[in-house]
């Protein structure tokens, strides 16, 4: 009984160790700047985001403005992510998008934080037919079809909840 105990104990522990890890080419897009080059695109891809949020959010929008998205939440103790997507201004002309997302849970979140990042942006930026959480297939979602260049900073957090940024 205690052998038996000990081996299910042993295989939790190292189903636990693997599972914060990220793939390497997720967490570069999840970590590439989101800059738009113009107003066309800028305008756009801020659509985007907007139907990204909607659509793989467990949190309802809480505010929507030309500068940010942002959902309630996190709930305490919950798994599920709470998003805030921000739209900066540059002096060139450009913008930057950036994308937040976190969780309360002791336990992680789900989906990925990382995962999501990657998946917004290859959403935003038109690489990715549709929206994708995390290896989740809505029944419908917008069609993206432009490309992205790269900018400055973002903020996302680690699996665990903690800040990381980007």
């Amino acid at each position: 009984m205690k052998k038996a105990l000990l081996a299910v104990l042993c295989a939790l522990a190292a189903g636990c160790s693997s599972s914060g890890q990220v793939d390497p080419d997720t967490l570069q897009i999840a970590t590439a700047p989101l800059t738009c080059a113009n107003r066309t695109e800028c305008d756009m891809w801020w659509k985007r985001a907007q139907a990204w949020v909607t659509q793989v959010s467990s949190y309802a929008l809480q505010s929507v403005s030309d500068t940010l998205i942002q959902t309630a939440g996190p709930d305490g103790g919950k798994r599920a992510l709470a998003y805030q997507i921000t739209k900066t201004e540059n002096k060139d002309g450009t913008a930057t998008i950036g994308f937040a997302a976190h969780c309360d849970s002791a336990m992680g979140c789900q989906p990925n934080p990382w995962e999501a990042g990657a998946d917004f942006k290859r959403f935003v930026r038109g690489s990715a037919a549709s929206v994708s959480p995390a290896g989740q297939q809505p029944a419908s979602a917008p069609a993206a079809t432009m490309q992205l260049e790269t900018g400055p900073l973002q903020s996302t957090h680690a699996p665990t909840g903690g800040p990381v940024t980007q």
